[in-house]
């Protein structure tokens, strides 16, 4: 890495990564009050942070990467409290809104609407980080925060498809270039959950046991959604069922708008001997925005969890523009911007030429771009 642009740090106090806090009172304050003030979360999460971010800079400093995980417990601890207190913040409001009589069928919907922002945003962020983990507390963390959003394949396909496959045709999380959100979208939500169950079916098979064998972790993935599902009728009957299904497809239309932006048209190129080259940094994008990454816990540094994924949040490193392609702005503004095809093209699509130009300037033909030509 150039120590041109970054330099070894101090570790960063563990106080701007707890800020996530904060969102649940902007919950029930939106579920008590109504009217406005049930937009309250997207605002903060999407606006707030967007602008906190052109406020305070960027952070280019690196801590030691092999800071001992003894030292960094207060600031680990934020994402195994996080799980328990979505939970109570989830089912309380499950529970409260649909026999608030104050509240009307669009403050309802715009509140869950806010509610997803977080399962997603932070909920599924913190599950990303307690999936990697060896702790079986953490583990257990994670698909407890996926079962909320009704998504908890995406623990198998994210550590046994997309980290090994990340940026060839096989991972069908990488967004191919030229490829629109709205294309993307419906195509990873059928193809990732095919390519969890069949990882799964294949670590059976490795094992000389069927799919069907009790170890499958689909088992668990079902019956923790269905007893998500059945506290939610329980609270609130079929209203609560409708909200909690509206939270949980906005988390996963929140987790697809980040995976959309990580990759975007970065590719690793297919060897002589017809394996990928190892992933290296400059095959995702790095942002090292300074106020997202305290709401997202590093996830912006992506160039780094990909090459080291066994690092833990707060030690992630951020790389200079010579070793991983940089995002100009970061998640908030560019997952708004991914949405809006035409503008995220004139954004990025030069930055990926770029990226091509720089570290694969003997390649002029990318197969997987044409099924994606404008």
């Amino acid at each position: 890495m150039s120590d041109s642009t970054t330099s070894e740090t101090p570790l960063l106090s563990p106080v701007p990564f707890w800020v996530a806090l904060g969102l649940p009172p902007l919950a029930f304050f939106g579920a008590w009050q109504g009217g406005w003030s049930v937009m309250l979360l997207p605002v903060f999460t999407w606006y707030l942070f967007s602008g906190l971010d052109l406020a305070v800079g960027r952070n280019t400093g690196n801590p030691d990467p092999e800071t001992p995980d003894t030292r960094l417990k207060s600031h680990t601890a934020i994402t195994v409290i996080w799980a328990p207190l979505q939970f109570v913040t989830l089912f309380s409001l499950i529970w409260y809104v649909p026999h608030a009589e104050h509240l009307g069928t669009a403050e309802r919907i715009g509140l869950f609407f806010g509610v997803g922002v977080i399962t997603g945003t932070i909920g599924i962020n913190y599950s990303h980080e307690l999936m990697h983990q060896r702790s079986r507390l953490e583990r257990w963390m994670a698909d407890i925060l996926l079962a909320m959003v009704l998504y908890s394949h995406f623990r198998s396909e994210h550590l046994l498809v997309h980290h090994r496959w990340v940026g060839t045709p096989r991972d069908a999380v990488t967004a191919r270039y030229n490829e629109g959100f709205y294309r993307y979208y419906p195509r990873v939500l059928f193809q990732s959950a095919v390519s969890a169950f069949r990882a799964e079916a294949g670590m059976q098979a490795r094992r000389g046991a069927s799919w069907g064998h009790p170890g499958n972790p689909f088992y668990r993935y079902v019956s923790l959604q269905a007893g998500m599902l059945t506290l939610a009728f329980v609270l609130g009957g079929w209203t609560a069922i409708g909200l909690f299904l509206f939270q949980a497809v906005t988390a996963i239309w929140q987790l697809e708008l980040v995976n959309y932006v990580e990759h975007y048209g970065l590719t690793r190129q297919k060897l002589d001997n017809g394996r990928y080259e190892p992933v290296r940094p400059h095959h995702s994008w790095n942002a090292d925005h300074k106020a997202s990454n305290w709401l997202l816990i590093n996830l912006q540094r992506h160039s780094d969890h990909h090459f080291k994924p066994d690092r833990r949040f707060p030690v992630l490193q951020t790389y200079p523009a010579d070793d991983a392609p940089q995002l100009p702005f970061g998640y908030p503004i560019m997952t708004m911007a991914a949405m809006i095809p035409p503008l995220w093209r004139r954004m990025m699509n030069p930055r990926v030429h770029a990226w091509r130009a720089r570290h694969y300037p003997g390649v002029t033909d990318w197969p997987q771009d044409a099924a994606h030509r404008a």
